[in-house]
């Protein structure tokens, strides 16, 4: 009866993930408010589908474990040293000028002083699970509000013992000390015990594993690791998600680091998808429905708040305004430790009850605020409330390139090494921002306008790099210099097969930007199998005039599939033949005919 019990709450859970988070994803509202929604509707307060909420949350914790550990896999000790400065001093002053803040405030809201204590050390908590899937699901963990969020969000995991020891410390009729010695001297111990074992006994024991090629059995092992580093920290009250992730950046270097990450990604995806719709479950619908406008207004004061303490210290930390927006917007949330903290000072009897259901349905409802905070950042605030007007450009150069990412910077300094100064334009604030920091004069704009390109000085220039990364803006430059500077030399980067296809019917001559480092490699792979390199050139010579000859036939016939799969595949059977005839050559043979 209990299987299938479990069995029901397994589909209720995945039917209801399956149903809305693809639906908000496509919305663009991102899939972790899909998961909180789904909770929410599933949940006891709601469709009654799911009646106890708890069990659910403290096992979908483990998720946050998973996440924290993958995420030390992908950083080196010495990236994490580097966060140091970070770390310690943006994290620090977070945590402490929140708990001050929110504590001086609820004490003038007449809670007494342990009560603000506690709300106050709760507050000053983010979500890592809410914060770092938002991160990563947008590719912005890497960027500078990212790596400050992270750092943030670690330092508050090495918060939790000196917290617990001030509850410890505040709670009512507290005979003892809430300093422990001993447990102090424990949390060292193991933390050592864990380095000792990542850097001497993980690895032997690893290869043995790895030795049986038995997949299901490094996958067991993989999770076993996980959770023993959890239960040996929360053994001495340290957070299982900080001991994982010290694990996961001691095993970053590790040659098993990739069978790592693939083996426990799906299930930490699961877990954390769980983990949200658990903390949608939570939400009590009934006391916002008596009290909505108390919640809902507490709920977005703290996250107002919480921004505004964040963004103050980014901007002493020098940040930039997007990367301030970035770091207020992805830690203004209540955490999932508030859950922790409230509990156990519920227990104590420093909080009473009915304020525990109150705070737990602002942290819950905070975090449902959040995703919409990144939907806006992304919409909206990226634009810097506003668009950035173009740079005046001030060079006239003979060259010009147009766009400075990845392909445009190898041009440029080609051409800078030879003493020619190129007028350098890219669309990308960001990357112009970041050029200009290596000492590039780089300008903001759009070249495939008029102006823009009359003000860089194209009627005067011998040659135009079109390098831009959007094959449609490439398209609409070459269109405008090709019907007004036809005189102009061009030279253009095509992304793909098919942008050359449309870039030479306007009459330019693309460079596809991989097919050259591609032939490169396959000199390489022939050069490794055995042939000489005068063979191998002679054949990556001859793929190179073939393939360009199959490019300018195919683009007259590419509308039509059946007529393109019928040359590309007499193509193949061309360049074996001269492939073959080409050998015969070199080994003074016959010719063998397929």
């Amino acid at each position: 009866m209990a299987s299938s019990s479990f069995l029901v709450q397994a589909a209720i859970y995945l039917s209801s993930a399956l149903f809305l988070v693809p639906l908000f994803k496509r919305l663009g509202l991102g899939s972790v408010l899909g998961y909180l929604i789904a909770g929410i509707l599933i949940g006891p307060y709601a469709l009654k589908l799911i009646p106890d909420p708890e069990q659910v949350l403290h096992f979908a914790e483990f998720g946050v474990v998973l996440m924290l550990f993958l995420v030390g896999l992908e950083l080196e000790s010495k990236k994490v040293w580097e966060l140091r400065k970070t770390l310690f001093g943006l994290g620090g002053l977070q945590v402490l000028s929140t708990i001050g803040l929110v504590t001086f405030a609820a004490h003038l809201m007449h809670f007494t002083w342990p009560v603000a204590i506690v709300i106050g050390m709760g507050v000053a908590m983010s979500s890592t699970a809410i914060g770092l899937t938002a991160l990563t699901e947008k590719k912005l963990l890497s960027t500078p509000g990212g790596q400050a969020s992270f750092a943030t969000l670690l330092f508050q995991d090495l918060s939790v013992i000196p917290l617990f020891m001030l509850l410890a410390l505040i709670a009512p009729n507290t005979t003892e000390s809430g300093f422990d010695v001993w447990a102090v001297a424990k949390a060292i111990g193991v933390i050592v015990t864990i380095i000792f074992a990542s850097r001497i006994l993980l690895r032997p024991i690893m290869r043995i594993v790895a030795q049986t090629e038995i997949r299901e059995i490094f996958v067991a092992f993989s999770l076993l690791l996980v959770i023993g580093v959890s239960l040996a920290m929360q053994s001495v009250g340290l957070s299982m998600a900080l001991g994982t992730f010290l694990a996961g950046v001691l095993l970053a270097d590790s040659e098993y680091r990739y069978e790592l990450r693939l083996d426990i990604e799906p299930v930490k995806g699961l877990l954390l998808g769980l983990f949200f719709i658990a903390v949608g479950m939570s939400v009590d619908l009934s006391l916002l429905a008596n009290s909505p406008l108390m919640i809902f207004g507490f709920a977005l004061l703290i996250v107002m708040t919480k921004m505004v303490i964040l963004m103050g210290l980014g901007q002493l930390f020098k940040y930039s305004f997007r990367d301030n927006l970035l770091f207020g917007a992805a830690l203004s949330q209540i955490g999932e430790f508030a859950f922790v903290i409230f509990g156990v000072a519920l227990t104590q009897n420093t909080i009473p009850r009915e304020t525990y259901n109150i705070l737990n349905a602002i942290v819950a409802v905070s975090m449902l605020i959040t995703p919409l905070l990144l939907l806006l950042y992304d919409r909206f605030l990226t634009l810097d409330c506003g668009e950035r007007p173009k740079d005046t450009i001030e060079d006239n150069n003979s060259v010009i390139i147009a766009g400075f990412g990845r392909f445009g910077q190898i041009v440029g300094r080609v051409l800078l090494a030879k003493g020619i100064t190129a007028t350098l334009i890219d669309n990308d604030p960001n990357q112009v921002d970041l050029m200009r920091s290596f000492g590039w004069r780089c300008y903001y704009g759009d070249a495939s306008r008029l102006d823009l390109l009359e003000e860089a000085g194209v009627a005067t220039a011998k040659l135009l790099v079109i390098a831009v990364n959007d094959p449609v803006a490439a398209i609409d430059i070459g269109k405008l210099v090709k019907a007004r500077w036809p005189n102009l030399a061009v030279v253009t980067r095509a992304r793909s097969r098919t942008d050359a296809f449309d870039l030479r019917d306007i009459g330019l001559d693309p460079i596809r930007e991989t097919f050259y480092s591609s032939l490169v490699a396959a000199k390489q792979a022939l050069l490794a199998i055995g042939d000489s390199p005068s063979a191998a050139a002679k054949i990556i010579k001859h793929f190179e005039q073939h393939d360009l000859e199959q490019l300018e036939a195919t683009r007259t016939i590419r509308h039509d599939m059946n007529a393109v799969r019928s040359m590309a595949e007499k193509g193949r059977q061309d360049l074996k033949d001269l492939l073959l005839l080409e050998q015969a050559e070199i080994d003074g043979k016959e010719p063998i005919k397929s």
